[in-house]
């Protein structure tokens, strides 16, 4: 059984939003840190948000800061990422990762992360 599965990808116009969810099915996600990857087509793995376990501080990357925002509701052991204003170069599949927590400093390393979903494909047409 896959630790964590991801939801809500599809096909959107650019400039258009979306909202990727992340489920956790054996363990709960308010005791961890969760942040979201993606990787795209002949890419590598990008770490792009995280949401910190002690306080849901949140990170990001300088490509999605702005438009993307992370957020977790822990009644239903959910993280979310909402995307606004969706580009092209956006295109990707995305990944949810759980960590014991993450920083600044330290949430785009995928070494940090313990568990990992399966992705949910997101494709941004122009």
């Amino acid at each position: 059984q896959v630790p964590l599965v991801e939801s809500g990808g599809g096909l959107v116009q650019s400039g258009g939003s979306l909202r990727l969810s992340c489920v956790a099915s054996r363990f709960s996600l308010k005791d961890y840190a969760v942040g979201w990857f993606r990787q795209g087509p002949g890419k590598e793995r990008e770490g792009i948000s995280c949401i910190s376990r002690a306080t849901s501080s949140t990170h990001y990357t300088d490509a999605v800061k702005g438009r993307f925002t992370i957020s977790r509701d822990k009644l239903k052991n959910t993280v979310y990422l909402s995307m606004n204003s969706l580009k092209p170069g956006d295109t990707a599949l995305y990944y949810c990762a759980a960590a014991g927590e993450c920083s600044s400093d330290d949430f785009g390393d995928p070494f940090l992360y313990d568990f990992w979903g399966q992705g949910t494909q997101v494709t941004v047409s122009s």
